[in-house]
């Protein structure tokens, strides 16, 4: 699996904006991506030190379209925490 194929988008809400000042990015990663490999994915792509990695399998929510039951889809999303003094430029608009 190549890193470009681990990493599917950042995630940016306001939690994960918050998250950012304990030095925590979110992304939403493939779900058969293992922590070692999202690790190593951010580490390639954005040239960091990655301390840690916490994976959460996030299911769809039941929803509603013209009165027929249907669900959104299911994601897996990572929190990956960096090293202390690094962090990922493209975040901070610069």
């Amino acid at each position: 699996m190549n890193f470009e194929d681990v990493i599917i988008k950042p995630v940016l809400s306001e939690k994960a904006t918050a998250l950012r000042e304990q030095n925590k990015y979110t992304f939403i990663v493939a779900p058969e991506a293992t922590k070692i490999q999202i690790k190593e994915a951010v580490r390639k792509l954005f040239n960091v030190k990655v301390a840690d990695c916490t994976t959460i399998n996030v299911q769809g929510k039941i929803k509603r379209l013209r009165g027929r039951p249907g669900r959104t889809a299911s994601y897996k999303k990572a929190i990956v925490k960096l090293a202390p003094g690094e962090s990922i430029k493209v975040f901070e608009g610069a």
